[in-house]
């Protein structure tokens, strides 16, 4: 289960991988059910969930009375339920502020484990993303750990970005219908007046996940660990980094039918008229041999947008080349990206929002794709710039550091431009290695090549995941062998 799955509701890669890993898995043979909330921006973007099955699913959240009603999307070859509460669900925005957040997503946890005793379906994993749906674990273990439904199933959680861990004042906890457990809260929060519903997931999950090997271990420090690096390491044994894949129907310069071309490694000169393409559609002059810089991005400090305006400035005054930024977020990164507009008209420009076909344009029409982020799970742009025979220029962090290798002109190895340091002068550096390599034509054309040839698909990812099931389930099984009376 997800707070968000695409292409129904979406606002980062978690609603990517909460769609394609389940087609992945049900691909493979698995019966897979995917549940997330019936938020008004799934009919805004078009898809009308039918109703599932007559009546409301109804159940106690401490002193508060639940009625959901239930509804479904086919989406490739699974089934998306969605939890329909409009009160709490139907607010304008998938997510919100405040305390009444932690008891919407009370709601969907609770409500898909009810949907699960009402379908007489006993998942053998009920696999849990972020804070979100980090409850399930703890309310398997305090409440249904004796049912005959849900007693025997396991719990993964998996970790997309630990900056994000659902902590609130204690005074919710009983509309989150835990007050019956304080025991098996974490007490030195209670104490402190508060509750961290992450916290709570990390503690019970009998796995848990990240998005890549490389931020499995950085979560571990006190640096990228934000408070949990300690309940994290108790549980090392049981954390594994799984990097994401990305679904390559979606994502596939010779089937995207979101860009005016289609090319493949075999047809790469198809590329450049792409490059004229998202010119022309952002109001840049298009020169033959000249660079374009692309971006697609939320706009905050964790992906190193305040690190572009110096170099970009100073790359745009010294060579011939071109920039193109699509985003929203802080009003200051916007200002700023703004700002590099206006400065070099015809040669830089700034789209304020999301757009999903100029997302695609973007990845097809440029020549670098920029992600200089401070830190970064896993990411999945760098991914699509692979595919996309586009090099990428990231900083060497979580799921950044396991995708891309930086390029060697000597032996023509590599796929990408990766700097270290997170500050302006990695990235001016980085800025350099790339119109070097881009001025040597044969070597460029090799650099796509190596991208373009590397497998990032779901298989690999579904497999894994796959294995990790299986290594739970036997575990548990175990467990209740040897602890026949728990």
């Amino acid at each position: 289960m997800a707070s968000e799955v695409a292409p129904f509701a979406k606002t980062g890669g978690l609603a990517d991988v909460a769609s394609a890993l389940p087609q992945a898995l049900a691909a493979r043979g698995h019966e897979v059910r995917v549940v997330m909330p019936n938020y008004d921006v799934v009919a805004a973007n078009g898809f009308h969930p039918m109703e599932a099955e007559p009546g409301i699913l109804g159940f106690d959240l401490g002193p508060r009375k639940v009625a959901a009603g239930v509804r479904e999307l086919p989406l490739g070859n699974v089934t998306v339920t969605l939890i329909d509460v409009p009160s709490i669900y139907r607010v304008g925005s998938i997510y919100t502020e405040g305390p009444e957040e932690a008891f919407r997503f009370a709601v969907l946890s609770r409500a898909a484990l009810e949907l699960c005793r009402r379908w007489q379906w006993s998942p053998d994993v009920v696999h849990c993303n972020d804070w979100e749906t980090a409850l399930v674990p703890l309310y398997i273990r305090a409440m249904f750990e004796n049912d005959p439904i849900l007693g025997a199933s396991s719990t993964v959680l998996t970790i997309h970005n630990l900056a994000y861990q659902g902590v609130y004042r204690a005074d919710v906890i009983p509309s989150l219908g835990i007050g019956g457990f304080r025991d098996m809260l974490d007490q030195e929060s209670l104490r402190a007046g508060r509750i961290g519903i992450l916290a709570l997931g990390l503690m019970y999950a009998d796995a848990l996940t990240t998005v890549s090997p490389t931020y499995a271990r950085e979560i571990l420090t006190p640096e990228l660990g934000f408070g949990l690096e300690g309940l994290l390491g108790s549980r090392a044994d049981d954390l594994v980094g799984i990097l994401n894949g990305i679904d390559t129907e979606v994502w596939n310069p010779a089937r995207d039918r979101l860009i005016p071309h289609l090319y493949s490694a075999k047809s790469l000169w198809r590329k450049e008229w792409n490059k004229k393409a998202l010119l022309e559609r952002v109001g840049l002059v298009y020169e033959e041999g000249v660079p374009v810089f692309g971006i697609v991005s939320r706009l905050v400090e964790q992906k190193g947008i305040g690190l572009l305006p110096g170099p970009i400035a100073g790359l745009l005054e010294r060579a011939d080349a071109r920039f193109v930024a699509l985003g929203s977020g802080e009003r200051r990164f916007e200002e700023a990206l703004e700002s590099l507009a206006q400065r070099f008209p015809g040669r830089a420009a700034f789209v304020s929002g999301y757009d999903e076909p100029l997302a695609h344009l973007i990845e097809a029409g440029s020549d670098v794709f920029l992600m200089p982020s401070q830190f970064e799970p896993c990411g999945l742009n760098q991914m699509y710039s692979l595919a996309y025979g586009t090099p990428p220029l990231v900083r060497k962090t979580g799921g950044l550091a396991d995708t891309v290798q930086h390029w060697d002109p000597t032996n023509r190895t590599g796929t990408g431009f990766v700097f270290e340091h997170f500050d302006e002068g990695g990235v001016w550096w980085a800025l350099n290695e790339a119109m070097n390599a881009y001025a040597d034509r044969k070597g460029w054309k090799q650099l796509q090549t190596n991208g373009m040839a590397v497998d990032n698909s779901w298989d690999k990812a579904a497999s894994e995941y796959e294995a990790l099931y299986q290594r739970v389930v036997e575990a548990a099984r175990a467990s209740r062998v040897a602890n026949p009376s728990t």
